[in-house]
């Protein structure tokens, strides 16, 4: 990405895409009509663990903002990375309605870190097996935040 480049879009409950910009459009290498409708994990790539959307997901419905760095993969099989911060869409009576998500270009620096605790937590996700998975890999990400005496956040935004 380059480093005025924010990718936007916005989903319904479930996931699917109702809007996406020119961004979005031209790094996960699809149409904007292959991505309205279709579930936001269609960029979902494989080095990504389980647990981390499990995190977003809980966050989001505590109507928190989330902030992680995510390996997406493009439509080529290619991916790139980004910085993102995925905020619930609340109505006049203050329900969900949908999620934005903006995303930009990760800090180097940052991937470098974050590729390691993934590996590590996907390492978690396999010894622990599909039922118990994503349980496994957010509990050992937990041991390490307080053994660095942060919470997720503030790990998240320091790097």
């Amino acid at each position: 990405m380059r480093e005025d480049d924010f990718i936007v879009s916005k989903t319904d409950l479930k996931g699917h895409v109702t809007y996406c910009n020119r961004i979005f459009i031209e790094f996960s290498g699809y149409s904007e009509s292959e991505l309205l409708g279709a579930q936001h994990n269609i960029i979902r790539h494989p080095d990504m663990p389980r647990g981390v959307f499990q995190f977003l997901w809980d966050t989001l419905a505590q109507k928190k903002e989330c902030f992680a760095y995510v390996k997406n993969m493009s439509r080529d099989g290619g991916f790139y990375w980004v910085f993102a911060n995925v905020t619930p869409d609340l109505d006049t009576q203050g329900h969900p309605s949908g999620y934005f998500s903006v995303r930009r270009k990760a800090k180097p620096s940052a991937i470098a870190v974050v590729s390691d605790i993934y590996k590590a937590m996907q390492e978690e996700e396999r010894r622990a097996g599909p039922k118990d998975a994503c349980n496994a890999s957010l509990a050992w990400l937990d041991t390490v935040l307080k053994q660095k005496g942060v919470s997720y956040e503030q790990f998240i935004l320091s790097l």
